[in-house]
């Protein structure tokens, strides 16, 4: 992975919605991957919320998803006007 994000521009990350959590806990791979993305240089990111059926859809837990990951890219260095 290091080779390959050294020499991108953007990035696309998968975040599952079934298992957020231990996706974005403290050790988890989310956070990782997004924190040395920014580190290689990278400044833009795209982010997916993936496994959504098994969560049946649910719009709230999608939207609270989204803030929490937001509030990180915020403190990891991505652009305010960028995280939506």
């Amino acid at each position: 992975m290091i080779t390959g994000t050294s020499q991108a521009d953007v990035a696309l990350l998968i975040l599952p919605a079934s298992d957020f959590a231990s996706a974005f806990c403290d050790e988890g791979q989310a956070r990782e991957h997004t924190l040395l993305a920014y580190t290689l240089g990278i400044r833009q990111l795209i982010v997916a919320v993936n496994k959504m059926d098994a969560i049946d859809w649910n719009q709230q837990k999608y939207e609270d998803i989204i803030r929490e990951f937001g509030t990180f890219a915020l403190k990891v260095g991505f652009k305010k006007e960028l995280v939506k």
